[in-house]
């Protein structure tokens, strides 16, 4: 039995990702190291659906290409490796309020007073008080009322560096950024993910989050308070598989 409990507490243990927080006692989460974000398992180049390339036309005694999005070059990130600053200043409120109600009353009545004499035999099936007459009675009610009040804001601003990992057949750049901040014993972690033109990258090599296809943003954190506030891993179990 004892060694039932060791092997269930030690697979507990690793499920729960302990030994990484036992390791972190009195240091607090530890920054991760920097490395190349293609060399992740998780990481995917993106495929999505390309223009028809069209070769391009030089004009003879002219200092303009056709089809060319600058006449000068500048310092904007156009290249794998280049590093654009995507400001993420997200504001979101959301206000809904429904209510519903709904009654329903029925009753039904089915008798057999004359059926060609038969009615006569049914007191040889059923008891002897039966009324042919008044052989089913049934009657119900149903009610029902619902109210639901959703209100939310959410406020989020940020500015983060991130990485052309990718460039896509059209000049569109594939973008994958994530910053670590240790404040004491508390870790916040953002990640951002995305395709931008390059038009919309401004002269500061800066770009918006809202324009940012396919924008993958995540902002939270790791440490002592953030665990205090989370419920056990108990309890986040039994809240996915009880049914009641």
């Amino acid at each position: 039995m004892i060694r039932i409990l060791l092997l269930a507490s030690a697979m507990t243990l690793a499920a729960c990702n302990a030994p990484q927080r036992l390791s972190e006692i009195g240091r607090g989460p530890q920054l991760s190291q920097i490395e190349n974000p293609t060399a992740r398992p998780d990481w995917r180049p993106v495929s999505m659906p390309m223009p028809t390339p069209q070769a391009p036309v030089h004009t003879a005694n002219s200092l303009w290409r056709p089809g060319s999005r600058a006449f000068f070059k500048d310092q904007r990130a156009t290249n794998v490796g280049d590093i654009i600053t995507v400001l993420v200043s997200i504001r979101d409120e959301a206000q809904l309020e429904n209510s519903s109600t709904r009654n329903r009353n029925n009753s039904e009545n089915m008798g057999l007073p004359q059926m060609l004499g038969l009615e006569s035999s049914l007191t040889r099936i059923l008891p002897g008080t039966i009324n042919p007459a008044n052989l089913v009675t049934a009657s119900s009610t149903g009610g029902s009322t619902g109210k639901g009040q959703i209100q939310r804001t959410e406020q989020v601003t940020l500015r983060v560096a991130a990485v052309v990992t990718q460039v896509l057949p059209n000049g569109n750049l594939v973008l994958n950024g994530k910053q670590e901040v240790r404040v004491n014993n508390e870790l916040r972690e953002l990640s951002i993910n995305g395709v931008v033109r390059t038009q919309d990258i401004g002269s500061d090599n800066t770009v918006r989050h809202d324009r940012m296809a396919e924008a993958r943003i995540a902002y939270g954190g790791r440490g002592i308070i953030s665990d205090i506030q989370q419920p056990r891993y108990g309890q986040q179990l039994l809240d996915i598989i009880l049914p009641f």
